[in-house]
């Protein structure tokens, strides 16, 4: 029977002996992607697939006939029972441009929409007088991962969104988050940024990354007590069956 229990306890060594190599997600991320560089990018830039809403106001509004949306451009990608102001926006096709009606063809991507507010604005100066024009992002996602209650890649139509109100809608950080190391990733014209995000301070509230971009991942790390119960010690039912076989084995062997 001592043979029986240190056999056992042999077992359960060896189940517990998951460490963080075998859980984490982009573990060697700190080597290729600079967490420096992220506090440089502080615009939101117009990238392929984004849908805009584009509204153009004028003294004579019927000047801004042939520069009306026309509702059958709707974007093939777009579900006809979705929300009408994704019915009516423009999509950044895979060049970064949008088809607007009547100037064609405008590059879009790589710019703000403040930028192509202004570019569109002159554009329209050679057709209409005192031409306003408003352009906002309504296909806004990002995607979080990890220790949350629902992680996923969600969408919403607002041009803004902070981390708590992102975590908000994950369904908040669980009991197993590692709330030291929130790690958030992002691209920007090609090129990929980190920044890791301690939610027991208060100072990355005043900082560039306290609202997300588009398509930006949030991946919540579970803490050293969620990695060490990961492994199948974790499982108390496998746990059972294993001694079960073993005591079995040894009620063979003994008899």
């Amino acid at each position: 029977m001592k043979k029986l229990l240190l056999l056992f306890v042999g077992v359960l060594c060896l189940t517990a002996c998951t460490s963080k190599k075998d859980i984490l997600y982009m573990q060697n991320i700190d080597q290729h992607t600079p967490a420096q560089t992220l506090d440089l990018y502080t615009e939101k830039y117009i990238q392929v697939n984004d849908i805009l809403k584009i509204d153009v106001t004028a003294l004579n509004e019927e000047s801004l006939t042939p520069f009306k949306f026309k509702k059958t451009q709707a974007m093939g990608a777009t579900n006809l029972n979705g929300p009408a102001v994704l019915l009516e926006g423009y999509l950044v096709n895979k060049d970064g441009a949008i088809d607007y009606p009547g100037l064609g063809n405008i590059q879009a991507a790589g710019l703000t929409t403040q930028e192509l507010k202004e570019v569109i604005e002159l554009r329209l100066q050679k057709f209409v007088r005192d031409a306003q024009v408003k352009v906002r992002l309504v296909n806004f996602k990002f995607t979080v991962l990890g220790e949350v209650k629902a992680p996923g890649t969600y969408s919403i139509t607002d041009e803004n969104i902070s981390i708590p109100q992102a975590l908000g809608m994950a369904g908040d950080l669980t009991i197993q988050a590692d709330r030291n190391h929130i790690l958030l990733v992002r691209e920007i014209n090609g090129e990929r940024v980190h920044q890791r995000i301690d939610l027991t301070q208060t100072d990355w509230m005043n900082s560039p990354y306290y609202f997300l971009k588009q398509n930006d991942i949030l991946y919540v790390t579970p803490n050293t007590a969620k990695v060490k119960s990961a492994g199948i010690v974790g499982n108390l039912g496998t746990l059972l069956s294993v001694f079960s076989i073993l005591l079995s084995s040894a009620v063979l062997i003994f008899r």
